[in-house]
C-alpha cells in the first residue's frame, strides 16, 4: 500500500485548479529554500553542500515548470515580467548554489513571498466573487 500522505498530496495536485497549482508551487518553492538555508547552517561539509544543492535545484526546478508553463500571448506584459522574474530568479539561485551564498537565496525567498502573497490575494477575490 502506497504512503496515505503521499498518496493524498498526488492526488491534491491532480485535483487542484490551476490557480491553486501556482500558489502551491510558489509554496513549495519556498518551501525548498527555506530547507537550503537551514543547509547553510550545517557543520559536516559534505551534507552542507548536498543539503544546500538538492534543495536549491529542487526550487529551479518548479520555477523552471513556472516559467515554461507562462502563456506568452494571452499574458501580455504580466507574462513578460515574471518570465523575466523567473530568469532572474533561476540565475540568483544558481550563483548562490555554487558558492553557497544565503544572501542570495533570501532574496528570492523575499520575491517569491510577494508573488505568493498577491496570488493568494487574487485567488481569495475571485473566490469571493464567485
Amino acid at each position: 500500500m502506497a504512503n496515505p500522505l503521499q498518496a493524498y498530496k498526488t492526488i491534491s495536485l491532480e485535483t487542484a485548479p490551476p490557480g491553486k497549482l501556482v500558489l502551491m508551487l510558489y509554496e513549495g518553492a519556498i518551501r525548498f529554500l527555506d530547507k537550503a538555508l537551514i543547509g547553510m547552517e550545517m557543520e559536516d561539509p559534505l551534507e552542507r553542500i548536498e543539503t544546500v544543492h538538492n534543495n536549491v535545484t529542487r526550487a529551479q526546478s518548479i520555477i523552471s515548470e513556472l516559467n515554461h508553463t507562462l502563456d506568452m500571448e494571452r499574458g501580455d506584459k504580466v507574462a513578460e515580467v515574471l518570465r523575466d522574474l523567473y530568469l532572474y530568479f533561476d540565475n540568483k539561485l544558481y550563483r548562490s548554489n555554487i558558492h553557497k551564498d544565503g544572501n542570495g537565496i533570501r532574496e528570492v525567498i523575499e520575491h517569491i513571498n510577494v508573488l505568493r502573497e498577491g496570488w493568494s490575494e487574487m485567488l481569495e477575490k475571485d473566490a469571493v466573487a464567485c
